[in-house]
């Protein structure tokens, strides 16, 4: 198994996400791109000593964007995971 700083990255906050954490109990996380749903769920099960109860990952492909002296540059692509916990369960972010 691979640790968990080697599958989280970081966890996303938007106003989507806080929606979802607050009434759901859905989390986001940007996570590496080789990491699988099983490595997900442990690392986040390890880390914030919470019951996962299911793992969605979704593939972001990057957008396209003109820089400083109009030249196309595109975002880079990342992979993102939305955990939901156990009923009761939270994540304490601060």
């Amino acid at each position: 198994m691979k640790p968990a700083y080697q599958v989280l990255k970081t966890i996303r906050m938007t106003e989507k996400s806080n929606l979802q954490s607050s009434e759901l109990g859905q989390y986001t996380f940007e996570v590496f791109p080789e990491a699988t749903k099983q490595h997900i769920r442990t690392a986040v099960e390890s880390t914030f000593k919470v019951t996962v109860k299911r793992v969605n990952v979704v593939n972001v492909k990057g957008k396209p964007k003109r820089a400083r002296n109009g030249q196309p540059t595109t975002r880079s692509d990342y992979k993102k995971a939305i955990v939901t916990l156990k009923q009761g369960d939270k994540i304490e972010l601060t």
